[in-house]
């Protein structure tokens, strides 16, 4: 689950940059510039933002740097407003809080070849990853997926970066000029030794998953924007919050988190898409219908909590722990 705004940091905006087409840079810094929570790379950050919107966002920079943290945002057409906050209305000084930095996305420490496939946004965390690699004197290989190259972010760093100790290599693959990347052909060309990691849209991760299938588990990394499976939207089904007695009914086209929110329910949530764990919420009764990527298989069987950003129910009833 997101730690809590106990736990949080204060942070300044000090700098807001343009990466590439909808995408945007942030620099945080602690308010007297002092060293910040280390993190490691691949790790990210929620962002509390106002109205009570708390979004997870990667850290695109070194690990090894103390005294910021630096986040990309793509602006997101049908989001839930996150984005545009920041994209139309954070000002440079403004005073932010964020969690602790917390990481599901670990590079493994290995002398041998890590190979990142990213695609759009996905880049972020891969960069801080990036970085350690060419700070530890390690060899990369970056396979980079946009759909033009306007929307290619972190060029010239991760150009400077692939210079800067001869061990890294940088391939673009732009599909507006017929550049699409072969997964399979990736996979299969890269040596069996290696670390390989993917961050990307759901169409990307699920043919790396398949390209990647008959590698060891300990060599495949990834992480999705959303999960695999699409939300369940279907309705037809009533909540029970506990604590207050309250009965919301889910209707169709709505999730539990839609109705909650709705209704008025305070409720954190971050990713909306199932991948993150902030909306994990405790399970009375009922029959959740698991459609996220966040919990173990065990947990979903044990029917104890459900990511109510996207997940539905098979019972008629659910009675949350709020």
């Amino acid at each position: 689950m997101s730690l809590s705004h106990s736990l949080s940091l204060e942070v300044v905006l000090v700098q807001a940059r343009l990466e590439a087409q909808g995408i945007v840079s942030y620099e945080l810094r602690a308010p007297g510039n002092e060293a910040l929570p280390a993190f490691t790379a691949g790790a990210h950050i929620d962002l509390y933002l106002p109205d009570g919107m708390t979004r997870s966002y990667s850290l695109a920079n070194d690990p090894g740097e103390r005294q910021r943290y630096v986040i990309a945002v793509q602006l997101a057409e049908q989001g839930r407003g996150g984005s545009a906050w920041l994209h139309s209305t954070s000002r440079i000084g403004e005073r932010l809080r964020i969690s602790l930095p917390r990481n599901d996305f670990e590079l493994v420490q290995d002398p041998g070849l890590a190979v990142f496939i990213c695609g759009g946004i996905g880049i972020t965390p891969a960069l801080s990853m990036i970085h350690l690699r060419v700070r530890q004197g390690l060899p990369w290989r970056l396979l980079y997926a946009v759909r033009s190259h306007e929307r290619c972010a972190f060029v010239e760093e991760l150009l400077d970066l692939e210079q800067r100790q001869g061990l890294g290599q940088v391939q673009f693959f732009r599909s507006d000029d017929d550049e699409r990347l072969d997964m399979q052909r990736v996979i299969t060309t890269t040596p069996a030794d290696a670390h390989l990691y993917c961050c990307g849209p759901q169409r990307m991760i699920n043919e790396f998953i398949a390209a990647t299938s008959s590698r060891p588990p300990t060599l495949v990394h990834y992480e999705r924007f959303a999960a695999a499976s699409e939300a369940a939207t279907g309705g037809g089904f009533e909540v029970v919050l506990q604590r207050s007695g309250t009965r919301i009914s889910v209707e169709a086209g709505k999730s539990i988190l839609d109705a909650l929110l709705e209704n008025g329910v305070d409720v954190q949530y971050a990713c909306s898409n199932g991948v993150c764990g902030t909306c994990r919420t405790g399970v009375l009764e009922g029959v959740p219908d698991h459609r996220d990527d966040y919990l173990t298989d065990d947990e979903k069987r044990g029917n104890t909590a459900v990511m109510v950003c996207c997940s539905g129910a098979l019972s008629p009833r659910l009675v949350l722990d709020l």
